[in-house]
């Protein structure tokens, strides 16, 4: 326990301190201690700073409450995100304290974040993306600045602009080391903005939820139009945005507050409050063609071809194009095999569209 530790404690303890676990009070017959598995009987100022000198654990409560009621000083739900980075509310001081020499890893999206305990219960976080995992740290870009991280999420790893901050498509190849609990945060909220407060909320039971009808009732503009997205278009939107291949936001929000969406939430750690700008703007594409009338088109087909077609469609959707090899030609989505299907199929197709 240094000075500055010692002076802290001793000035609280005339009001008293009471702090995950550690317990102390000033009385007239000394100070008294207490933990979860002891409680030191009335001693002295001397007494007691030298007891804590020499028990390992009660020294741990001490530097434990001095890093978080006197050294962080931020707001309450990066204050909340980083004692949830190191398991604060599930396990005790001894146990995180043991499982803090070794650090603690937690995942956020694609961000591995690791906190470790420094000089004097001092909290340490390296942050990196989850596929450098057991990355050679020398081998990654290291980035001191948290707002490098505007730069990193900026583009994609082949190099196109990620217009959704929250797509399963960040980069990896760096890292940042050493930061303390405040610049860890302003990291990940370059990384993910707003992640991290509407998170807090949503745990506060504060989480405000824009539902699709009333979201789509404000847009005014060229945007004004989604709010006539017929219910079923909605919910294919939700299905083809919303989900965790496309975005790694958990979906809070609905068609409107007593009408569920059929369509998975995804499965991420902080919520989507309400339909972002992305789906708006694709909404309006879609609200002009779902006003399109249907029409029958004739094409033949064998049963190989039409499952190509549709093998097609999955692999644009999945996004997964580029993954396939030129002399993959057994996949339906194969670019040789696409190209010879149109060179046979729609290279002089005459439909029969129904106009006069």
């Amino acid at each position: 326990m240094n000075e500055a530790q010692w002076g802290a404690l001793r000035s609280a303890a005339t009001a008293g301190v009471s702090f995950d676990g550690l317990v102390l009070e000033q009385t007239g017959e000394g100070f008294v201690l207490e933990t979860p598995a002891e409680r030191y009987e009335p001693v002295g100022e001397a007494a007691l700073r030298e007891m804590l000198a020499g028990d390992e654990d009660a020294a741990s409560f001490v530097s434990n409450w001095y890093y978080w009621t006197q050294v962080l000083d931020v707001a309450a739900d990066r204050y909340a995100y980083l004692r949830w980075l190191e398991h604060a509310d599930e396990r005790d001081v001894p146990t995180r304290y043991e499982k803090l020499a070794d650090g603690v890893t937690r995942e956020w999206g694609q961000l591995l974040v690791t906190v470790q305990l420094g000089e004097a219960g001092q909290r340490r976080y390296n942050l990196r993306h989850v596929a450098d995992r057991d990355a050679d740290p020398t081998a990654l870009d290291e980035r001191t600045d948290p707002r490098d991280a505007r730069d990193l999420s900026t583009y994609d790893d082949g190099g196109r602009y990620r217009p959704l901050k929250t797509a399963p498509s960040l980069a990896p190849g760096w890292r940042f080391a050493d930061l303390d609990g405040p610049d860890l945060v302003r990291a990940v909220d370059f990384f993910y903005p707003a992640t991290v407060s509407n998170w807090h909320r949503e745990r506060e039971g504060e989480l405000d939820v824009s539902h699709w009808r009333p979201t789509a009732e404000r847009q005014t503009g060229i945007y004004e139009i989604v709010e006539g997205l017929p219910d079923a278009a909605v919910g294919w939107a939700a299905e083809a945005c919303c989900v965790d291949s496309q975005c790694l936001k958990r979906r809070e929000w609905d068609l409107d507050e007593n009408t569920e969406l059929d369509v998975a939430r995804g499965e991420g750690e902080f919520p989507c409050r309400e339909p972002c700008s992305l789906l708006i703007a694709a909404a309006r594409e879609w609200t002009e063609l779902e006003r399109e009338e249907t029409r029958t088109y004739e094409l033949e087909l064998t049963p190989s071809e039409r499952e190509q077609i549709a093998e097609i469609v999955d692999a644009v959707a999945d996004g997964r194009v580029d993954e396939i090899r030129e002399a993959d030609v057994g996949d339906g989505a194969n670019r040789y095999r696409a190209r010879y299907l149109r060179a046979k199929r729609f290279g002089a197709l005459d439909v029969a569209d129904g106009e006069e």
